[in-house]
């Protein structure tokens, strides 16, 4: 949410809050349940899709990650998160994502 400078796409937008809301609801619960336990939200940066491709012109270079990339990058996120993470969201680079 706190990214968005450009506006318009409202019902995506929408629904990224609503994840961000489900992410912190999800952790308070599963808190209870398991404690120790960490539910958190990854971004995993722009990545060389079909789906991505039409906005891939704007994107910086070295920030645009194949797959591959991608998932190595979050693997790596996921490793660092402790449980004080939980209901919080994350980037590719293991930064904070503020909702």
């Amino acid at each position: 949410i706190s990214d968005n400078r450009l506006g318009g796409w409202h019902a995506y937008r929408a629904s990224k809050a609503a994840l961000n809301l489900l992410i912190r609801n999800y952790a308070i619960e599963q808190a209870r349940r398991a404690p120790g336990s960490i539910c958190a939200g990854l971004h995993p940066g722009t990545v060389d899709t079909g789906l991505s491709r039409p906005f891939q012109s704007g994107v910086p270079d070295g920030k645009l990650f194949t797959p591959q990339q991608s998932a190595a990058y979050l693997l790596g996120v996921i490793d660092r998160l402790t449980p004080e993470d939980s209901g919080k969201c994350f980037d590719w680079n293991g930064q904070e994502v503020p909702a």
